[in-house]
């Protein structure tokens, strides 16, 4: 069974940007260690899922990386382009990006059948209410909680549909050099 990551990035208070989308807290420097990291929780993964309104801002922007041959995230850019990408929307009928189908059936029943075909990992990459209706569901094998060192007071939160208490083993945590750590948690039920 194919296996669902979460990669998000988050404050120490545990929200995923400030009360009007605010991202300037994040800590874009990152060093070599935290970017060797993502490479290798990347390198198995072979579809990326989106909300939405994530999808809306993060392809066009990874598309236009990938096309910039002075930007030195070009190969990020390159990968995630051309990795296959699934959008899950009530609104969007047809995809307008490379690489992406739109799926507007139940969320719950479309990951699960994802889950069970064959390939790679799958990773989620935020989006506070898709997101925390994936963890809220069970959804998420894997929790990469990246915590940038900044204490927002308010914003959006990842958790906010969580309506019971879920029970978490941490896998493990790491400092980088350039101020994050980075929590892996997986559901206690999930082995």
């Amino acid at each position: 069974m194919r296996k669902l990551k979460l990669q998000v990035q988050m404050s120490i208070d545990g929200f995923i940007s400030g009360p009007n989308g605010e991202m300037d807290w994040l800590v874009f420097n990152w060093s070599d260690d935290i970017k060797k990291y993502v490479d290798e929780i990347t390198k198995p993964v072979d579809t990326i899922l989106l909300g939405k309104n994530l999808a809306t801002g993060f392809i066009p922007h990874w598309a236009a990386v990938a096309a910039d041959e002075t930007n030195p995230e070009k190969e990020a850019g390159i990968i995630y382009s051309t990795t296959h990408k699934v959008v899950f929307s009530k609104t969007l009928t047809k995809s307008e990006w490379e690489n992406t189908i739109v799926e507007n059936g139940n969320y719950v029943d479309e990951i699960n059948a994802l889950k069970q075909q064959t390939g790679g990992d799958m990773i989620v990459y935020g989006g506070s209410q898709f997101v925390s209706s994936l963890i809220k569901e069970g959804l998420i094998d894997e929790l990469h909680l990246f915590i940038n060192p900044a204490i927002l007071g308010k914003g959006m939160p990842i958790f906010q549909e969580i309506q019971a208490m879920q029970k978490m083993n941490l896998i493990s945590s790491k400092h980088f050099e350039c101020g994050i750590i980075v929590a892996v948690y997986k559901p206690l039920q999930i082995e």
